[in-house]
């Protein structure tokens, strides 16, 4: 067990921090955009964060075992982190996963050794999870209910202790907002957390795209259900255990159209290649810095780059996968170069 939680934190040790990246504004706006790069990760994602923890978790409560089976219901990104830490501990590991997910990440899931279990309904991913747990005698990690209790929001080098320490040097260091998405809920949780036990006065802001649950729930106060979302890696059908609605200021709901429309916007801008969950993290950031503006107020804005456009070559990226879905981005990215050329 000793050994497993050491390899567990030697991957940490060797993979550092992530960048924070400045996204070109107009200097006289006085409103600065910064990216924070999640993507440089072993695994090229936010998740190579929770995948570490949830595994640290496991192996302290005594959870994982040295032959457990590992199983994790997941729409990509985390099963392939986990798989990733699963290899590194010679341990077997089964990712349920929608039928829809890219191709791209089910190749990598195979690269690190996983196995990939198909669902057609994505809702039907938790319930398939507990079985096989119960089927192999394995371990089902539940990425959506421990998510926000196997991170340390007091510090110990998380996401939110990270960026406070990146922008200790910028000329608006302490964050008028951090927007982030809303996946396991574990993200926006630890950096919610972590802004009140700092006594910061940033605000908080959960993206949520098209067809998730997390948003009408936010804005009735009552659970509600959803058909999920065409953004890989964040939106749910369900309300997650992991989510926490009493540490968000804010929660923007982007159309799937903007949030890729606003993928490829990056790329234009940055040269950086980009998942349509940045997307959708760079619309919502978008949409604060215009009201910002309005309101004659200075400021910085933090989000995040959840992962890279490789994974999604054959669908976001891909013109006739937009048009067969009838997701006509042109509208939007024009609004986007638009507001970029504000006066």
């Amino acid at each position: 067990m000793a050994d497993a939680i050491q390899a567990v934190e030697a991957d940490a040790n060797r993979s550092c921090d992530t960048h924070l990246h400045v996204f070109p504004l107009p200097s006289h706006w006085g409103v600065d955009l910064y990216l924070k790069d999640e993507s440089v990760h072993p695994t090229g994602s936010l998740k190579h964060r929770l995948a570490r923890s949830l595994f640290l978790y496991g192996l302290a409560n005594g959870w994982i075992g040295p032959t457990t089976t590992i199983i994790e219901a997941s729409s990509g990104s985390t099963a392939v982190s986990e798989a990733y830490f699963a290899r590194l501990l010679g341990l077997p590991f089964i990712a349920v996963i929608p039928a829809s997910t890219s191709p791209e990440k089910r190749e990598i899931i195979e690269f690190y050794g996983g196995k990939c279990h198909l669902v057609d309904d994505p809702r039907a991913i938790y319930d398939e999870s507990h079985r096989l747990a119960a089927e192999t005698g394995g371990h089902y990690m539940d990425q959506f209910t421990y998510a926000e209790r196997a991170t340390d929001w007091r510090g110990n080098n998380n996401i939110a202790e990270s960026i406070y320490q990146q922008m200790a040097l910028e000329r608006h260091p302490e964050p008028a907002w951090i927007v982030v998405g809303a996946g396991t809920g574990g993200t926006s949780a630890t950096i919610g957390r972590y802004i009140r036990y700092r006594r910061h006065q940033t605000r908080l802001c959960v993206a949520d795209p098209e067809g998730s649950a997390f948003y009408p729930s936010w804005i009735s106060g009552e659970e509600h259900g959803g058909a999920g979302s065409r953004i890989e890696g964040i939106g749910r059908p369900r309300v997650e255990p992991s989510f926490l609605p009493t540490v968000i200021d804010r929660m923007t709901q982007v159309p799937d159209a903007l949030s890729i429309a606003a993928m490829h916007w990056v790329r234009e801008v940055t040269r950086g290649e980009v998942g349509g969950s940045t997307g959708t993290n760079v619309a919502a950031s978008v949409q604060i810095i215009r009201e910002m503006r309005e309101r004659g107020e200075r400021g910085s804005v933090v989000t995040l780059i959840c992962d890279g456009a490789e994974r999604y070559r054959g669908t976001y990226g891909d013109p006739r996968w937009l048009s067969e879905r009838g997701i006509d981005i042109a509208p939007h990215l024009e609004e986007l170069r638009t507001f970029l050329r504000s006066p």
